[in-house]
């Protein structure tokens, strides 16, 4: 067993003298440096403690419950994103977490400011996300007395977070940060609440930071790695499937390398794409909600299974019916010793974060069979197949989005990523995106609608070289649309894509298979989406016919590259065509 190391703390303006770094350390450093306070606000030590643990950035809708926290960040590194909606603001925060080994880092206001950030904090329970809320709270002195926006924290969030913390001593400040950040990234990842009493976060206190607290990584003990080799050795078609957002880069390419050399095929979780690289001869595709029948098939056909990252649960297992026989052999590497969410048979756990395991399964090296090549070959072949770009030239009449991916998959750079939310325009990224790096797709996949665009800004803040490209459904993006002002405001810049077939698709879908030919509340009117991009201060345009898209494609990129804008096609598409 490993633990991963204590970050270096590396605060705005204090450090502690116990994470002090030398002189010979620390070059920089000199004997000119301002003196340090004998106090700060607990509100501007959340800050600085927020810096040392290395928060980039946070997505605030502001409030006056915590205005002391807003003045630290006032003279902070950290960058302030004022969102419109505490919802945008939390699945930013909750994309942000994806994305990176540390949390993504949210701020609301009480009430109805939790209420409206809810939806964010279900999403990284669901999605196990290591993401932080911070919410302002009724002064310590009004409590239980019905006080303006008052509510109970821990009532509100004990069930759908890893924990809910009340700052209730001012000297606690930075500890609780720790803490929280600790709970986190710890164990399965996972969202973290924060109360913060609009009157303790004023009080002064001693500046000391807390150092980082060094979170427990796992790995193979030598018996994992015997049990997993004698699997191995006994298997004729085994099958790796990745998924989870607790990976590195370089995990993902040490098991990339690892599966090609011993011609093993691996599918992702849904929603996960891009751990094993598209282009991968291992990689044979996504499982999950609509998947293509021989993905799912494989669940069935492997005779061993290994899942890393995650576990086999509800989507993957298409509702608890796939995998469930407990003769079939099934190793588990996740660090959650709980196994939250898994169902069918155990074989093995593997208590290891994903890097940690791919660290020791490179010291596993075994001779390639025969029958894993011809496994791999097949998956893989059916994988190209279906991945396979529809014809590139437009056709006449009403626009499809089978034109639109001909032609924007060929524009994109080795590393661009999509995002998307919920519905069935999501089907077109699972079949033709080239996902080739680590948290190359990002998602909801507790099917959380409105995250298309607040996902995509978070990404391109997050990276402002790299292309990214959501895409939205009709209906999904006027959940959360208004954050284009937020997009525009920081100089965002995503392709977003709304796909428009006036109706919620999926619901669309349910229905017809269980109330045929009885179409009720699912039915929709839109705004032209073109316009109102070009209303935030971004490019936009609106697409009917089927020839219009490769120009539109160029404009749109053209705005993005040069005007350092984002845009938006608004493509406007027939119903009931689906992507598979």
């Amino acid at each position: 067993m490993t633990t991963e190391p204590a970050a270096t703390l590396t605060a705005s303006h204090t450090r502690p003298a116990a994470v002090e770094l030398s002189q010979q350390d620390n070059p920089q450093a000199n004997h000119t440096q301002k003196p340090q306070p004998a106090t700060r606000s607990a509100g501007h030590v959340i800050v600085d403690s927020l810096a040392a643990h290395g928060v980039e950035r946070t997505y605030v809708v502001p409030g006056e419950s915590f205005l002391d926290v807003l003045d630290g960040l006032h003279a902070s590194d950290i960058e302030t994103i004022v969102c419109r909606h505490e919802g945008g603001a939390a699945y930013m925060a909750e994309a942000d977490g994806k994305m990176n080994q540390r949390p993504g880092v949210a701020m609301v206001t009480r009430g109805p400011g939790a209420a409206n950030a809810h939806v964010g904090l279900h999403t990284a329970w669901q999605d196990s996300t290591p993401m932080l809320l911070f919410v302002g709270l009724i002064p310590f002195a009004h409590r239980d007395r019905e006080a303006f926006q008052e509510f109970d924290i821990k009532a509100w969030f004990d069930t759908g977070a890893k924990r809910v913390m009340v700052l209730d001593h001012a000297e606690r400040a930075s500890e609780i940060v720790a803490e929280a950040v600790f709970a986190a990234m710890s164990g399965r990842p996972g969202p973290v609440v924060v109360g913060l009493p609009e009157d303790i976060i004023r009080q002064q206190i001693d500046p000391a930071l807390h150092p980082a607290i060094p979170v427990a990584a796992g790995g193979m003990s030598s018996t994992d790695a015997a049990a997993l080799q004698a699997a191995l050795a006994e298997s004729s078609k085994p099958l790796f499937v990745t998924g989870g957002n607790d990976w590195t880069q370089a995990a993902a390419d040490q098991l990339t390398g690892w599966l090609e050399r011993h011609q093993i095929p691996a599918a992702a979780e849904w929603r996960t794409q891009g751990t094993v690289s598209f282009d991968s001869p291992s990689y044979v595709g996504p499982i999950g909600y609509g998947r293509p029948r021989p993905t799912y098939d494989l669940l069935e056909e492997t005779d061993l299974l290994v899942f890393v990252g995650t576990v086999p649960g509800d989507v993957i297992t298409d509702g608890f019916v796939c995998r469930q026989d407990w003769n079939k052999k099934n190793f588990l590497v996740t660090v959650d010793p709980s196994l939250r969410g898994r169902s069918g048979p155990v074989s093995r756990q593997i208590l290891a974060k994903p890097e940690a395991f791919v660290r020791d399964l490179a010291g596993i090296d075994l001779p390639v069979k025969e029958e894993w090549k011809a496994w791999t070959a097949r998956m893989r072949g059916e994988q190209e197949e279906f991945a396979a770009l529809p014809p590139a030239a437009p056709a006449a009449g009403q626009a499809r989005m089978d034109t639109l991916m001909a032609n924007l998959v060929p524009r994109l750079p080795e590393d661009a990523m999509v995002t998307f939310g919920a519905g069935e325009h999501t089907n077109w990224a699972h079949r033709y995106f080239p996902t080739r790096r680590y948290a190359s797709m990002i998602s909801a996949r507790n099917g959380s609608m409105g995250y298309s665009v607040p996902s995509a800004i978070a990404a391109s803040l997050a990276d402002p070289a790299r292309r990214v490209v959501t895409i939205a459904g009709d209906g999904e993006f006027l959940m959360n649309g208004q954050e284009l002002a937020t997009a525009a405001q920081y100089g965002a810049t995503p392709l977003v894509v709304v796909m428009d077939n006036q109706e919620y698709g999926t619901i669309r879908t349910h229905q017809e298979r269980h109330y045929p030919s009885r179409v009720s509340g699912t039915q929709l009117k839109n705004p032209d989406f073109g316009l109102m991009a070009r209303a935030f201060g971004g490019f936009g345009i609106t697409v009917t016919e089927d020839t219009e898209i490769p120009a539109a494609l160029d404009a749109a990129f053209a705005a993005i590259d040069q005007d350092g804008v984002f845009a938006l096609i608004h493509l406007i598409v027939e119903q009931r065509v689906k992507a598979y």
